[in-house]
């Protein structure tokens, strides 16, 4: 199996932490030049320090970019004007009621998790295609197949991830470039411990009871019980992302735990 990416340039949106960092670390152990990405310059040097700490010969730079401003958007684009590899990781969710969520934090919730996916797609993939090689992975939800009604906004933001995917895999068609996404389903990173945290007070029950109801209430179809780690969803990314995922396109790839219950 060819998962050699000696050579390819990655960027990983979101990478400080969680998913994106363990995306980062892998494609760099795949032997890609990896940048990494995140709202506060001080998170990513922290981050690029870490990945770099070692004698395995990882190669990484970083940027500090908020992806909602247009100012920063463009820097990005011209510090870094060609990747091989993108993996748009950044986003985020919160748990509201649908009657208490404003017209605002809807227009949020998209500005975040899917306009940053969508430009910096627009830029990049014509690169791809010119050179006809790359890569584009975009880091959906299961709650984009399987809407949440405690968090409807997040669900359908993470729906049009999916949507977005498969019309711009389209544009491929006949080249060596790829666009699928990835539906991970609850997975233990440091927000999730954050906002388990913060609920279990809201809630007056204990942390351990709110995290046995995510599979006994809120996903009781999961099929491994237990939140997923990053480097677990990790590693699909990091497969599409191979040339060994060359007839895999236009596709939603989950790595959910077995939420979702249809077989196609």
């Amino acid at each position: 199996m060819n998962l050699d990416l000696s050579g390819k340039v990655a960027l990983v949106t979101g990478s400080t932490k969680g998913i994106g960092f363990a995306v980062a670390a892998g494609l760099a152990g795949m032997g890609a030049k990896v940048i990494i990405h995140g709202r506060s310059q001080g998170s990513v040097d922290a981050a690029v320090e870490t990945l770099t700490t070692d004698d395995t010969g990882v190669r990484a730079r970083g940027i500090g970019a908020d992806l909602t401003v247009f100012e920063d958007v463009s820097r990005m684009l011209q510090e870094f004007p060609h990747v091989d590899i993108l993996v748009n990781n950044a986003g985020f969710y919160t748990q509201k009621d649908f009657f208490r969520t404003s017209d605002d934090e809807w227009e949020e919730m998209l500005r975040i998790n899917l306009m940053p996916g969508v430009r910096l797609t627009r830029h990049y993939l014509k690169g791809m295609l010119e050179s006809d090689w790359g890569r584009i992975v975009n880091v959906s939800s299961e709650s984009g197949v399987i809407i949440p009604k405690e968090m409807i906004h997040y669900g359908v933001s993470k729906a049009a991830q999916l949507a977005f995917s498969r019309g711009v895999s389209e544009l491929t068609a006949g080249s060596n470039v790829t666009v699928n996404s990835v539906l991970p389903g609850p997975t233990w990173a440091e927000t999730t411990r954050d906002q388990i945290k913060q609920r279990a007070v809201e809630q007056s029950i204990s942390e351990g009871d709110l995290m046995e109801r995510t599979f006994s209430t809120r996903r009781p179809t999961s099929l491994i019980k237990r939140y997923t780690t990053p480097e677990e969803v990790a590693n699909m990314i990091c497969y599409l992302c191979s040339p060994a995922a060359a007839a895999t396109n236009g596709a939603p790839i989950r790595a959910d735990g077995g939420i979702v219950r249809t077989y196609t």
